[in-house]
């Protein structure tokens, strides 16, 4: 290891040690990574914000505290910079639950009846959906401290991975599960995230980032174009659980096969007018990284791609400030043998990578 790498280390132990809750500022030798103290839980956790920088100006900052990008920040044409993401930059506002960037977790989206059978074994969740489980529970892997650990480092990106212990019981799941997060910003513009995960009792998993996106410098997203490549879709009830029918996007208010600005259809939506909260199926996806969707923000040309290796995307344009790309597996899957498995089982491990990719 050499002086540089020690000096990563040693940064990275300070600023997560209690003893050094100021901010650790990298040197310019360091300038693709920063770290500084974000604030301080009830309990005396102290979070601490990690910021990623690339060689075009472009930044990525995430918090300890449940894994949460709190910007993804371009520069503009006009020599400015604009957040894509929602986010704040004090920590008082994710305790009070602001809609954020966070890892989505045990289990991202719907369990119906908060329950499941798995082994011969019934487990109860955590019910905060109504009668039905969503998101990992009231707290999940999204409302909890993790802990940074320094990636080797690169010359054309910067990284930091974040892990997290969930107990067993924990949300009423089962199994003791090690979760980790490598954020990863490179020079070509493109933001990687990738999950890995091992058990001690077999588990359903689904991970996701809930971002919500807007990458207009002002006002919302409905202009937004959106291209998805999926045929097909989840069909869900009232309540968004799937059936477990699979239906096809052609001539719906979901078929984005070609560009289609996001609130033009919206009103015509199923099962609730003017929102889309759809899992969509990934064309080829679940076994290989594969294009998922681009999105165009007209007035700037600003442009993300998304790719993923995971079976399914859920689009939801529910909250005013920005839409989500939610790439997963399916909602309800444990009680859906038709759909892709979330079971991880001990000696297997579980990994996967989503890709946000801008030009600007």
């Amino acid at each position: 290891m050499n002086k540089l790498q020690n000096l990563t280390l040693l940064l990275l132990s300070m600023s997560l040690n209690p003893m050094y809750p100021q901010a650790a500022e990298l040197p310019e030798t360091f300038s693709r990574m920063e770290l500084r103290h974000f604030g301080t839980m009830e309990d005396g956790s102290h979070i601490q914000q990690i910021t990623l920088r690339n060689r075009h100006g472009m930044e990525a900052r995430v918090i300890t505290y449940g894994a949460t990008l709190t910007a993804i920040e371009l520069p503009t044409k006009g020599g400015g910079r604009i957040n894509v993401i929602e986010g704040e930059e004090t920590l008082q506002p994710y305790l009070k639950g602001f809609p954020a960037a966070s890892v989505i977790g045990r289990v991202a989206n719907r369990i119906a009846g908060a329950s499941f059978e798995l082994d011969g074994v019934s487990y109860e969740v955590t019910r905060n959906a109504g009668q039905n489980h969503i998101h990992g529970g009231r707290k999940g892997f999204a409302s909890v401290p993790w802990k940074a650990s320094p990636m080797p480092l690169e010359t054309s990106a910067a990284a930091v991975q974040l892990i997290y212990e969930a107990r067993d019981g924990e949300e009423g799941f089962p199994g003791n599960l090690k979760t980790s997060v490598t954020y990863r910003l490179d020079d070509e513009n493109a933001l990687s995230i990738a999950y890995e995960a091992t058990t001690d009792k077999a588990t359903p998993i689904n991970l996701t980032n809930h971002a919500y996106f807007n990458l207009a410098e002002s006002g919302g997203f409905e202009d937004h174009v959106l291209t998805l490549h999926a045929d097909t879709y989840t069909v869900a009830g009232a309540d968004l659980i799937p059936t477990g029918e699979i239906s096809h996007v052609e001539s719906t208010a979901l078929d984005f096969r070609t560009p289609h600005p996001i609130g033009e259809r919206a009103d015509a939506t199923q099962p609730r007018p003017h929102l889309y909260d759809h899992n969509y199926i990934i064309r080829h996806g679940g076994d290989q990284m594969v294009p998922t969707a681009k999105v165009v923000e007209p007035l700037s040309g600003r442009v993300m791609h998304v790719l993923t290796d995971q079976p399914g995307v859920q689009l939801y344009t529910g909250n005013p400030r920005g839409f989500c790309l939610e790439t997963q597996h399916y909602p309800d899957s444990v009680h859906q043998p038709s759909f892709p498995s979330t079971i991880l089982r001990p000696g297997e491990r579980f990994a996967s990578t989503t890709v946000y990719a801008f030009e600007f």
